[in-house]
């Protein structure tokens, strides 16, 4: 925390989401306790995941999309030997199959082919929206669903534990992942790789970019003392910075381009002397123009 917050504050909450409540229940608790009405998150979480779901607070609001480009770590527990209709633990059973068969070798081989670069087709449950509508709402409504595939980078997904029993086994793994990934689906193509079917059983999404569990809190904490990191903290330790002069700061309050800036590819953070946060930009060409301004 930097700081005393208000609720004009401008900042960033991270919260260690509990089981069994909707992101949107989070932001409403956050407005609660922040005192304001301008509060979203980055990155749903669903009911039964827990971990890393940051809240923006008035202006860092519009910060979000730009943060949610961030990759993202799980930890997850899938389920083999059996499928769902919400490809998790919360769907109905589909069908069951039996896993005898497979091995932790094999298992570790069918991971393997998940690594890089695939192309995965989202879970039917997911928010994305089909003609207007989020599909997980006409799923619901009973209406059949076909969604595109998407090309999605795992850049890390380990085996922690492999754990068979009477009815399945659950395997236990660690994932870094570009956003958009859906570990339900990929607990769902795992079980069909290996011919038995899969499932999530729990997911915990351990880091959203440079923000990880350590630096996530609890409702119950926060409810006791606010810890947040102001916007110009976010966005100094998020995107390259930049330190305008007096004139280039009034070009940049108004979103105006500047030239002759020699800016990283991407978004770089730009600052007034007095050290505020104010835009970002990002290089075309000869000008450095705005992607986004936070200030007048």
């Amino acid at each position: 925390m930097t700081g005393t917050f208000t609720p004009a504050s401008d900042g960033i909450v991270v919260v260690d989401k509990p089981g069994g409540m909707t992101s949107h229940t989070v932001v409403a608790r956050i407005r609660r306790i922040a005192g304001t009405r301008k509060v979203g998150h980055a990155g749903t979480l669903d009911p039964m995941a827990t971990g890393v779901l940051i809240a923006g607070i008035n202006r860092a609001t519009r910060l979000l999309g730009h943060l949610q480009l961030a990759d993202k770590s799980y930890d997850a527990t899938i389920r083999l030997g059996a499928t769902t209709t919400t490809d998790d633990a919360e769907g109905e059973i589909l069908s069951t199959s039996p896993v005898d068969g497979v091995s932790a070798e094999a298992i570790s081989a069918a991971v393997a082919g998940f690594r890089g670069e695939i192309s995965q087709v989202p879970s039917k449950v997911s928010a994305i929206k089909v003609d207007g509508r989020r599909a997980y709402e006409r799923v619901r409504a009973g209406e059949e669903v076909e969604l595109k595939a998407r090309a999605v980078t795992i850049s890390r997904y380990d085996i922690l534990d492999v754990r068979p029993d009477d009815s399945g086994i659950s395997v236990d793994v660690s994932v870094d992942c570009s956003s958009g990934t859906y570990i339900r689906a990929l607990a769902r193509d795992l079980g069909a790789e290996l011919g038995v079917g899969g499932h999530l059983t729990a997911l915990r999404r351990t880091r959203v970019g440079s923000f990880d569990l350590s630096a996530a809190h609890s409702l119950e904490s926060l409810a006791e003392s606010f810890d947040w990191l102001p916007i110009a903290d976010v966005a100094a330790g998020t995107f390259p910075r930049y330190d305008a002069d007096l004139a280039q700061s009034a070009a940049i309050r108004t979103g105006r381009p500047l030239p002759g800036l020699d800016l990283a590819a991407g978004q770089t953070a730009m600052f007034d002397p007095d050290g505020t946060f104010l835009a970002l930009y990002e290089p075309h060409g000869p000008l450095a123009k705005p992607t986004a301004v936070f200030v007048s």
